[in-house]
């Protein structure tokens, strides 16, 4: 089993997007895919019960703290024949807690906007990260994935900088887009959404999905059979 946790400290950076979303796609493939919930306000969980009952099932552990009359332990069950686990980290994750999710994972990704208050806010926490002797020594990969990337503006230099410094790779580029957010007001991820209201943001995200995967190539096929499917469609308009 693979484990990816996505995390940053500080809110609205999006990682119940791309957690969502990751386990969209595993989902969508008919790969055992769970989904682990470390944020009290529980986004990841609520996004599993909106789901239609025709979609392809995807187990939902609840690993926020304690509270009386809650058995953690039962909660954090991850069946095993799952394949991929994605841990939705709750934003202010540190101490123990870090160190607790950094200790299941295999993978980790970290989504932020790349604006300067974030940036500031975010960049600490990256190099904390890649001083802890799991990631620093190579045993727990990481990566960084720009969210909500504004269209007029689709690179930021002072974020290529900070990565540089740090030698993390940037995994992906997300535009701002309400496709995103359509999908997870039906309990679904972009991968599961009919492929011509979602290929820009499938195209995106798919350098995401060959990271944690370690099969690349699979954004090149996306873009060729979408490019195939166009030209049918094209065909078909003209008789």
């Amino acid at each position: 089993m693979k484990t990816t946790l996505v995390v940053n400290p500080k809110g609205g950076a999006g990682k119940t997007t791309v957690a969502i979303n990751l386990a969209s796609y595993f989902a969508a493939e008919q790969i055992p895919v769970a989904l682990m919930d470390y944020d009290p306000q529980g986004s990841s969980l609520h996004w599993l019960r909106l789901r239609p009952p025709q979609t392809i099932k995807i187990h939902g552990a609840n690993a926020a703290p304690e509270r009386y009359g809650r058995l953690r332990s039962f909660d954090m069950y991850v069946p095993p024949e799952t394949r991929h686990l994605i841990i939705d980290a709750p934003a202010g994750a540190s101490g123990v807690l870090l160190h607790e999710m950094l200790a299941r994972a295999s993978a980790v990704v970290v989504p932020l906007v790349p604006s300067t208050i974030d940036l500031h806010a975010t960049g600490n926490f990256l190099r904390e990260l890649t001083a802890m002797g799991a990631v620093k020594y190579g045993h727990v990969r990481m990566a960084v994935v720009a969210n909500k990337v504004r269209r007029s503006m689709p690179a930021y230099a002072p974020l290529q900088t900070v990565l540089d410094s740090l030698g993390l790779k940037l995994l992906a580029r997300l535009i701002d887009s309400d496709v995103f957010l359509r999908a997870a007001e039906s309990g679904t991820g972009i991968f599961e959404l009919n492929p011509g209201l979602s290929a820009v943001e499938r195209r995106q995200f798919l350098p995401i999905v060959e990271w944690v995967t370690g099969e690349p190539g699979l954004a090149e096929a996306a873009q060729a059979a979408a490019a195939v499917c166009e030209v049918a469609r094209s065909r078909s308009a003209f008789g």
